[in-house]
C-alpha cells in the first residue's frame, strides 16, 4: 500500500475521534445556553458518525502537503477539494445549513475565503521560519 495512503489513515484514525468530542462540547452548550434545545437519537448518531469522518479526513488529508514530487497548487487543489467536499456533505446531511442554491454559494465563499487565510498564513510563518533557519545556517 502506497505510503501516503498508509499515512492519511494513521492521521485520520490517530484524530478522527475529535470530530464527536467537539460536537459533544458544542450539544451541551447549545442545551445550555437555547431554550428548548433537543435532539433525536437519529440527529445525535448521525452528526457523531458524520463529525468523526469530518475528523478524520481532515487529519488524513494533510498528507497531500507531504506528497514532495507533487506541485504546490496540486497539492492544495487536493487539500481543498477534500475538504470542501467532506465539510459541505457533513453541513448538509446534518442539515447544519440549507439545501439551497444562495446558502450554498455563500458557504463555499466562506470557506474558501477562510481556507485561503489560513492557508497563507501557516505558508508565510513557514516560509519565515525557514528564512530564520537558513540566515542561521549561514
Amino acid at each position: 500500500m502506497n505510503q501516503y495512503v498508509k499515512q492519511f489513515f494513521h492521521r485520520g484514525l490517530l484524530f478522527g475521534g475529535f470530530g464527536p468530542i467537539v460536537l459533544g462540547i458544542v450539544y451541551a452548550i447549545l442545551q445550555e445556553t437555547v431554550r428548548g434545545f433537543s435532539l433525536t437519537g437519529r440527529e445525535v448518531l448521525l452528526a457523531i458518525l458524520s463529525t468523526y469522518l469530518l475528523a478524520f479526513v481532515q487529519a488524513g488529508v494533510s498528507v497531500f502537503n507531504q506528497i514532495d514530487h507533487w506541485p504546490l497548487a496540486k497539492s492544495m487543489l487536493c487539500h481543498f477539494g477534500s475538504l470542501y467536499l467532506t465539510y459541505s456533505a457533513c453541513y448538509l446531511i446534518n442539515t447544519w445549513i440549507p439545501f439551497a442554491p444562495q446558502v450554498l454559494l455563500i458557504f463555499t465563499a466562506i470557506f474558501a475565503a477562510v481556507y485561503l487565510i489560513i492557508w497563507l498564513t501557516v505558508y508565510l510563518i513557514i516560509k519565515a521560519t525557514g528564512n530564520r533557519l537558513n540566515t542561521k545556517l549561514n
